[in-house]
């Protein structure tokens, strides 16, 4: 289920890629996270707030303007035959276009099919999203930072980054990504620069919760499985306060 709702994230992307600027930094192709919808969604699409919405409980793709595309059973190349047909009517202005500028961890193509199978397993994935934002929200407010919380349908982690404003040269980033080698589990992470390089973080204390990386990925995580909003600010700032001192 984590690899449809990964591919599907990919539509709202290629939302952005062709309806929006081109920022260096590829987050006109980023994607919010709704708790009250429970939807994946992009940035405005143009003037009249346009936006493409994955609404992952009804497992739907929605234009804002109201038309939705019921995900069940569609292949992808239905999918982007919708979408290019829907963009024009919903004044968008030109055809929406799929074209990916980087490989994604598994396979997808024309025929393959989406299958909307697991109820349960799109709910904890559902929470978990809630999860991140929640916490990484109370975090930045808590310390006073300022970030927007997105997510990135390349690595399809939710995360913030904020350079302090302290003269230190220190910027920091932190999320909730998706297994991988790292963790096989969802979990959160938090890592410091010094200007382009990361942070060494083998002279830093230990934690209480989570815990310091220092060999490929130099930072500290979490995995996200059976814990709640506090805990994880507790990790986010507890990691927070080695990386600035």
């Amino acid at each position: 289920m984590n690899n449809q709702i990964h591919f599907i994230s990919q539509y709202l992307a290629n939302a952005g890629k062709s309806f929006l600027e081109h920022r260096a930094d590829d987050s006109h192709t980023n994607v919010g996270f709704n708790i009250k919808t429970q939807s994946l969604e992009t940035w405005a699409l143009n003037g009249m707030g346009q936006k493409l919405l994955f609404d992952l409980p009804n497992f739907q793709l929605k234009w804002a303007t109201g038309r939705s595309l019921d995900l069940n059973g569609k292949t992808h190349a239905q999918v982007v035959q919708w979408l290019r047909t829907f963009s024009l009517e919903v004044g968008l202005g030109q055809p929406y276009s799929f074209a990916l500028h980087y490989d994604l961890p598994f396979e997808w193509n024309d025929d393959s099919a989406f299958q909307m199978d697991d109820g349960d397993e799109m709910n904890r994935l559902v929470g978990l999203r809630i999860l991140a934002n929640c916490a990484l929200g109370i975090f930045l407010n808590t310390e006073k930072l300022q970030s927007d919380i997105r997510i990135w349908p390349h690595h399809f982690d939710t995360g913030a980054y904020v350079v302090l404003e302290d003269g230190s040269g220190k910027s920091v980033g932190m999320g909730m990504a998706i297994p991988d080698s790292l963790v096989n589990d969802h979990y959160f992470y938090i890592s410091g620069y010094q200007g382009h390089y990361s942070m060494d973080t083998s002279s830093f204390g230990e934690l209480t919760i989570g815990e310091w990386r220092n060999e490929g990925f130099k930072g500290a995580v979490l995995p996200a499985s059976s814990i709640n909003t506090d805990e994880v600010v507790h990790f986010l700032r507890q990691a927070f306060e080695e990386i600035r001192s």
